[in-house]
């Protein structure tokens, strides 16, 4: 059984004079991903949900479309880590090259150029409206439940939602393993996303709104700010992007149309 946190004696400056103190630290599990007997990628993450993870991530990145493309998932745990071998009815490697590419968030994209130029051309055009006030309420009910995050200060927190509550809360070491938890729970449970949000924690790049937008919700919200390529792909899809939600204050980088008062 994997942990989730562990407990150390640490050193604390304090006062002006060093003194015995206790922290809790984040657990960090390699998690080693195999389609079709092919290594994918290992992602670096807390070791919750695997099987979510690694559906999540193989669907972010186009390897898989539809939950009757999967065949089996089997999850493995050893020594250093976890690994998950995943099978699937079709070939998700026809008409492309493994390629890949290191994101900001320190993941592994399998092929970030790719993913762009797909849903550079989306149109997002679900229609779906959510007020400030709801914004605002949904992000204190994130850190209300972010209790691992309050005892270690070293996760992120994302939750698909309706604009009225939290439906499906996850926490991951990464923002990005946090989001496609969400997506894996989707795809794998039937759960309809083009009448929900996201919320989440830590900065929206480029490849957490690439994220949001292939698991098909029509509205991303963080805590964080936007980078200039996530904004203008927002704007360019129609993706109604949000940040910097924090002490009664909203930044509406891209409304498509979705929030209230706009």
């Amino acid at each position: 059984m994997i942990k989730e946190a562990l407990t150390y004696d640490v050193a604390e400056f304090k006062e002006g004079r060093f003194q015995d103190a206790r922290v809790t630290a984040i657990q960090e599990v390699p998690l080693t991903i195999y389609l079709n007997g092919q290594e994918i990628v290992t992602l670096l993450c807390l070791g919750k949900h695997p099987k979510y993870l690694a559906v999540g991530f193989l669907r972010s990145d186009g390897f898989i479309t539809d939950p009757k493309q999967l065949k089996d998932t089997h999850v493995e745990e050893v020594a250093d880590g976890l690994k998950i071998y995943v099978e699937t009815r079709h070939d998700p490697f026809k008409h492309r090259p493994l390629a890949r590419s290191i994101t900001s968030g320190c993941g592994k994209g399998t092929d970030f150029e790719r993913n762009v130029e797909t849903i550079a051309s989306t149109h997002v055009s679900a229609r779906l409206t959510v007020s400030p006030q709801q914004i605002l309420e949904l992000t204190a009910q994130l850190h209300d439940r972010s209790t691992l995050y309050q005892a270690t200060r070293g996760c992120h927190n994302a939750c698909l939602a309706t604009p009225e509550k939290i439906l499906i809360f996850r926490e991951d070491i990464g923002r990005h393993n946090a989001i496609d938890m969400i997506g894996g729970q989707c795809l794998l449970d039937g759960i309809p996303t083009r009448d929900k949000l996201i919320v989440t924690t830590g900065r929206i790049a480029s490849e957490i709104l690439l994220k949001a937008i292939r698991l098909g919700v029509p509205i991303l919200s963080s805590g964080a700010a936007a980078t200039r390529f996530s904004i203008d792909l927002a704007r360019k899809t129609n993706m109604t992007l949000i940040g910097q939600v924090q002490q009664g204050r909203i930044i509406v980088y891209n409304s498509g149309g979705r929030v209230a008062g706009l």
